[in-house]
């Protein structure tokens, strides 16, 4: 092999001999980095926000950190046998990228089909673990949706019905004090430019120029807050044609025994919403009255609305 060859195999083989532990390090550094921030996060709402919005990137990046790290060491493997033949790195690159690609899919799809359900286990227990009165140290309780509405305001009110907030309402039995937490709801709605609520709903949809071969068509969303009543229109340029989807929608109600009413009650209503694209949505309501407002809601937008 010529000199400049030889002189590329060393450079090569001296990097990869740095990079591996370094993207290695990077990765157990950003895992360590979360653990630690999450442990160190007191509050369960806080606990709850920090383990919905930001847990699922600190993870993929660890991940694809790691899996950068397995390149380079398979890249160090053998290094004996560039002595002999120049197509061995060309095998050897191959073979690593070919490691390296398969664990960060595989992290991939863990992290897309079975960590989902891990991190909704532990959202529900952020969510619903009691929270204790700072003032009094006392357990507080959590109220029902029936009961919550007196502690909420109009506008609080207004974002809970159309599905876009859902507001826990703890209260302190002893002394009355109350905590207020706000939770993203399970359908989407927008901040309304005016009262500032997040009531701002796709109303309905006008086309007003038709998809042709050589152009583009053109779509006005007209949105509608449901608080104060403002009306919002944008226009939307179509690149092809939106069909309608059809949804597979299966219910399932657990029940449980009521000693006081004689007879078993409802304690959870669980919608599975399978989508055309083979995605399943899951929703948990506390009773059927809330399952089919939500269904009827479903059923107006399509949950297929993207914010604009």
């Amino acid at each position: 092999m010529s000199e400049s060859i030889v002189n590329f195999l060393s450079t090569w083989g001296t990097a990869m001999y740095i990079l591996s532990p370094v993207f290695l390090g990077i990765g157990i550094i950003i895992f360590t980095f979360y653990k630690i921030k999450l442990s160190s996060t007191k509050a369960y709402k806080d606990k709850y926000d920090l383990v919905s919005k930001r847990e699922y990137g600190f993870l993929l990046s660890a991940h694809f950190s790691i899996a950068a790290a397995i390149f380079f060491i398979c890249n160090t493997y053998q290094a004996e046998g560039l002595n002999h033949s120049f197509l061995w790195f060309w095998i050897r690159l191959f073979i690593s990228l070919c490691i390296g690609v398969l664990y960060g899919y595989v992290a991939l799809l863990m992290l897309k089909f079975y960590y989902p359900t891990q991190q909704a286990k532990r959202l529900k227990i952020y969510r619903y673990e009691p929270r204790v009165n700072p003032k009094t140290g006392n357990k507080m309780k959590l109220l029902s949706e029936e009961e919550e509405d007196a502690y909420l305001d109009e506008g609080m009110q207004a974002e809970e019905d159309v599905f876009s907030v859902d507001y826990d309402v703890w209260i302190d039995v002893e002394t009355g004090d109350t905590h207020i937490e706000k939770y993203e709801g399970r359908l989407h709605a927008m901040e309304c430019d005016r009262c500032g609520f997040q009531t701002l709903r796709l109303e309905k949809e006008e086309i007003t120029q038709e998809i042709t071969e050589d152009q583009e068509g053109e779509l006005i969303k007209h949105y509608k807050c449901s608080y104060c009543k403002r009306i919002k229109r944008r226009t939307v340029k179509l690149s092809k044609q939106k069909s309608a989807s059809d949804f597979k929608i299966t219910e399932t109600t657990q029940f449980v025994e009521d000693p006081l009413n004689d007879g078993p009650r409802v304690a959870l209503v669980k919608l599975d919403i399978h989508t055309t694209d083979g995605q399943i949505k899951n929703f948990e309501f506390q009773n059927t009255n809330e399952a089919q407002k939500f269904l009827k809601e479903f059923d107006l937008r399509k949950l297929e609305e993207d914010a604009v």
